[in-house]
Order: C-alpha cells, then structure tokens, then sequence
C-alpha cells in the first residue's frame, strides 16, 4: 500500500509542477536569473544521471574500468563533434568490448 501512495504523491507533485509553470507570471520567467537558471538546470540533471550511471552499482559507489573507458571515449566523441547516436554507440562499443576482453 506504501508503494501506491507514493505513485499518486509524485503523480500529484508532478501535475502541481507542471500547473506552476503554466500559471507563472510572465515578468517572473523574463528576470535573467530564472532564464539563467532555466538554462543550467538541465545540464546539471544530465550530469547527475551520468554520474550515477557511470560510478554506482546499486547503493554503492563503484569504479568501472570498462564504464569509464566509454564515457572517456563518449566525451572524444563528442569533442570530434559526432552525432549523439554516434556518441552512444562509441561509448557502448568501447564498454562492451572491454568487457568482452576481460577488462
């Protein structure tokens, strides 16, 4: 039962969340602190979740060769500019193949 009540807390958080952007006063969203802020947020949830996928194993912290030889060869990838797929293939094809190796 805890379980369900969790599910319709967050589905009610994320409704109400979804509501106070809608319902924002258009001079709060021109100040440039939230523009500046709007812009940082999703780039700090996207390093967040590479962190966790890249360092963590369950509830602990974990170094991973082969994890870190793909987001070491994801970041070259997307220094060379390569196209997102290309970045996810590269850094899945260097992950695998070092674990295939042992490594």
């Amino acid at each position: 039962m805890n379980v369900w009540i969790a599910v319709i807390a967050t589905g009610l958080g994320c409704y109400a969340l979804k509501l106070g952007g809608l319902v924002t006063p258009q001079r709060v969203l021109d100040d440039p602190r939230v523009r500046r802020f709007t812009d940082l947020v999703p780039v700090a949830l996207l390093t967040a979740l590479i962190a966790v996928q890249a360092l963590a194993d369950g509830r602990t912290l974990e170094f991973d060769g082969a994890r870190m030889a793909g987001l070491g060869a994801a970041v070259v990838a997307l220094l060379l500019r390569a196209p997102f797929l290309v970045v996810l293939v590269v850094a899945a094809g260097v992950a695998a193949g070092l674990r295939l190796a042992g490594l």
